[in-house]
């Protein structure tokens, strides 16, 4: 059986960290308060940020494991995208005092009849902004490198069929006959000599 000892310590440290940082953070949003619209933004920025870091937490030495992290555009489409709409609306329908948009969305809260869940799920601002940024985290994936293939000089060159092997005694033979061939061109045939008497016959006169 695999041993994933070092692998399995790693990764807990990472998480430790990552819910250290992350409770970090929901200190220092107490510390900032929610008694302004102000303030309130700010602390609901820095709990949503904790979440994101937890999140991103899992996704710790991607590269050394051969992948690269990249956002799921359909994961941000269908998961994201309605989890920002609900806790926008939530958030900016429950702030303290009357900051930007929150009598309007009481309104439009009231008109479709969902003013008293609007009110109750309020009351947990920082799970909701948590909760926030922890989907957007979970939006990345990793997936293996992009590796670029490697083009050999060779391959716009026009390859040639193989050549049975059957035929290769038969081609290496007529390579050898042209070659020689080329070599030692074929020597004309010597010339007869011709005697004197010959000669004289031919000279003499037909009767």
């Amino acid at each position: 059986m695999r041993s994933y000892g070092m692998y399995d310590a790693s990764r807990g440290l990472t998480l430790a960290l990552a819910a250290a940082l992350a409770g970090l953070a929901l200190w220092g949003a107490a510390e900032v308060g929610t008694q302004t619209p102000g303030r309130f933004w700010i602390a609901m920025a820095i709990v949503g940020a904790g979440g994101l870091v937890l999140a991103l937490a899992n996704h710790v030495g991607t590269w050394t494991k051969g992948l690269s992290m990249r956002i799921s555009p359909s994961t941000f489409m269908v998961a994201f995208l309605p989890v920002l709409a609900c806790v926008g609306w939530i958030l900016l329908a429950t702030q303290p005092g009357s900051g930007w948009q929150e009598g309007r969305l009481d309104r439009w809260s009231n008109s479709i009849g969902i003013l008293g869940l609007v009110k109750s799920v309020g009351l947990w601002h920082g799970v909701l902004a948590f909760g926030f940024g922890l989907v957007l985290g979970l939006c990345f994936d990793g997936v293996p490198a992009p590796v670029e293939e490697e083009i050999p000089a060779h391959a716009g060159a026009a390859t040639l069929p193989a050549r049975p092997v059957a035929d290769e005694p038969l081609t290496a033979e007529r390579r050898w006959t042209a070659r020689r061939g080329r070599a030692a061109p074929p020597a004309e045939p010597a010339e007869r000599p011709v005697d004197e008497e010959t000669q004289t016959r031919g000279r003499m006169p037909v009767r």
